[in-house]
């Protein structure tokens, strides 16, 4: 058996939740760990975070017993965690370090931990994944006017994520990776290659959005809050084309588009801490456009 840890926001969520699929898909036998909010809920200085999984119209899944865990793991102890950390050929334990491991495709029976964003996971189940992860239909009449629009004129979602990755403790990490310059080369990259292009900003920043960016053909989508958030990427997803911030939100906001004709731009790091050359990043996701934070065109598969 296979056991994921599911941990993090919503992106990251889907993405666990898309490796499991994977697995089952090769015939394996998968199922979630949903321990982690408990723990978080406890934790004061990690952002709170709820499954959001269930948000989704009958998203199904299997969720790991205790004693399924323990049979890989171990004990939830302090000896337990202490074995896993001195002697970890003693346990089935996997923990994310890279950007892609294929060797875990192999695996039959382990514990996984960790965000697996690497669009090479499951590129080939998308079809499947778009089946399975459907929206509610939402009550806010906004919602559905946008996506009315969206749909009725060549649509490009520009995500913009600022407000978390401000702070001190996450710049290091994820800051000046998507700059205006990474911004401006994008939106050229598209206007190039698609007359008419109306584009539609999700951010947490609005106020910085509006000030910063502003043409005839900008509308900004700001109403949805909280537990409503998951319809910014229903709207992004209804897009014809997408421009993603570091974010595995938007990151789904473009997997969850069937447009056979999208463009999907990302930028060429999604954390300072994990960079890659073009010949190697590229050929992990497959069909995207990936641009750099001064707006220079790495690699294009689309």
């Amino acid at each position: 058996m296979i056991i994921i840890e599911v941990a993090g926001g919503l992106g990251n969520q889907l993405q666990q939740y898309a490796l499991s699929q994977k697995f089952l898909s090769l015939g394996v036998e998968a199922k979630l760990d949903l321990s982690w909010f408990d723990k978080q809920a406890k934790n004061a200085n990690l952002t709170p975070r709820k499954l959001e999984l269930d948000f989704f119209d009958g998203l199904e899944y299997e969720v790991c017993t205790k004693a399924e865990k323990q049979k890989l793991l171990g004990q939830d102890n302090i000896c337990g965690r202490l074995k896993r950390k001195l002697f970890p050929d003693k346990v089935r334990f996997f923990q994310e370090t890279e950007m892609f491991h294929p060797e875990i495709l192999e695996f039959t029976s382990m514990y996984l931990s960790g965000y697996f964003a690497c669009e090479k996971y499951y590129a080939d189940i998308l079809p499947l994944l778009r089946e399975k992860i459907r929206f509610m239909p939402s009550k806010d009449k906004r919602n559905q006017q946008a996506a009315h629009e969206i749909k009725n004129c060549e649509s490009v979602a520009v995500h913009i994520r600022r407000s978390d990755y401000l702070k001190p403790e996450n710049q290091k990490l994820f800051g000046n990776i998507c700059t205006e310059g990474y911004y401006k080369a994008a939106i050229d990259h598209i206007s190039q290659r698609t007359v008419g292009a109306h584009f539609y900003f999700f951010s947490d920043d609005t106020h910085y959005v509006k000030d910063n960016y502003q043409a005839d053909n900008y509308s900004y989508v700001d109403w949805n809050k909280g537990d409503q958030s998951l319809y910014d990427m229903y709207l992004m997803s209804q897009c014809k084309h997408i421009i993603c911030a570091n974010s595995t939100f938007s990151f789904w906001g473009a997997r969850l588009n069937a447009n056979p004709g999208k463009i999907m731009i990302r930028p060429a790091r999604h954390k300072n801490t994990w960079a890659a050359p073009p010949e190697i990043l590229g050929p992990l996701w497959p069909g995207w456009v990936l641009v750099e934070s001064d707006g220079q065109e790495l690699y294009k598969d689309c």
